[in-house]
């Protein structure tokens, strides 16, 4: 006949089965980051509209709202106006010295034509000087005419650069969502006023997350930039979802570990920081939510 086990024996199997099942401890806590973009406007003055609101997933390139353009339209209709005068002048001193051309090629000619008759003594000296002087006078007038073509062409080449200044602020008056994501905070609202840089809004790409986590001094040797990693996160109903990850980043500076993942006895435990990198497609991962890190071993190099 087979012994009957006693309780007490049952029990000490049960526990050192567990003791045997027992899950290995995760190599690393962290919590859940996202790499955020805080949304400054570009321009001054009233804003006029703003779309967004925290929560919303936004695309890439899309406007968002717009900021009061109507004091830089007057500007730059005014800047214009003035490129629009200083371009007619031009154009009249370019008339001015093609008619003073035909008249210096004239003086040129009668000039060489007194030349040739002063040298039979059919002209006199006086005859001579008179035309050398008018040749010579046309050609001083059409320098002028040109120094003073180049200094409105200038005037002409500031203008646009004016107007091209004014409609770069005017289209920065539209707020541009810089990257798609979700917005996490928002700062201003329409009406408001704001300044060139200040913050408006704060957004992330929650698609990809990381989860930065700490490792032990003994740890540090194991880990490398480009290992695997597998995050675990609580889901609820004593449930755990785990991710595949790819490490991004190890500090090079030990700290204390921070108080979100740290217990009584690690408080005075310098750590090292890591990052992993993440892919979050159904956005299971929250920024903050705490995670355990298992890193993965890597291949022995021959």
């Amino acid at each position: 006949m087979r012994k009957r086990m006693s309780p007490s024996g049952v029990l000490l199997v049960v526990l050192a089965g567990l003791a045997c099942h027992k899950e290995k401890a995760p190599d690393a806590y962290g919590n859940v980051e996202a790499v955020d973009v805080v949304v400054g406007a570009e321009a001054g003055g009233r804003i006029e509209s703003l779309q967004v609101e925290e929560g919303q997933t936004l695309t890439a390139g899309a406007v968002v709202g717009t900021i009061e353009t109507t004091p830089l339209l007057l500007e730059k209709k005014q800047r214009a106006a003035q490129r629009a005068a200083a371009a007619s002048r031009l154009g009249e001193i370019a008339k001015r010295i093609d008619t003073l051309e035909v008249q210096r090629r004239i003086a040129a000619r009668a000039y060489e034509r007194t030349q040739r008759l002063h040298a039979q003594q059919a002209a006199t000296a006086q005859q001579l000087d008179q035309d050398e002087k008018a040749y010579k006078v046309l050609g001083e007038q059409i320098e002028t005419e040109r120094a003073q073509a180049a200094t409105v062409r200038h005037d002409v080449e500031a203008g646009d650069a004016r107007v091209a200044e004014i409609a770069d602020k005017i289209e920065k008056a539209s707020i541009r969502n810089p990257l798609g994501g979700t917005v996490l905070a928002t700062y201003a609202r329409a009406g408001e006023v704001t300044q060139p840089g200040q913050p408006l809004y704060r957004i992330a790409d929650l698609q990809t997350v990381e989860v930065r986590a700490y490792v032990a001094e003994t740890q540090l040797t194991s880990v490398r930039v480009g290992q695997a990693a597998r995050v675990s996160v609580d889901v609820g109903e004593g449930k755990r979802e785990v991710f595949s990850g790819t490490v991004t980043w190890v500090s090079a500076d030990a700290e204390f570990t921070p108080t979100p993942v740290q217990t009584r006895e690690e408080r005075a435990d310098l750590v090292y920081a890591l990052k992993i990198r993440v892919a979050n497609p159904n956005g299971v991962l929250k920024i903050g939510m705490p995670a355990d890190v298992d890193l993965q071993a890597q291949a022995a190099s021959r």
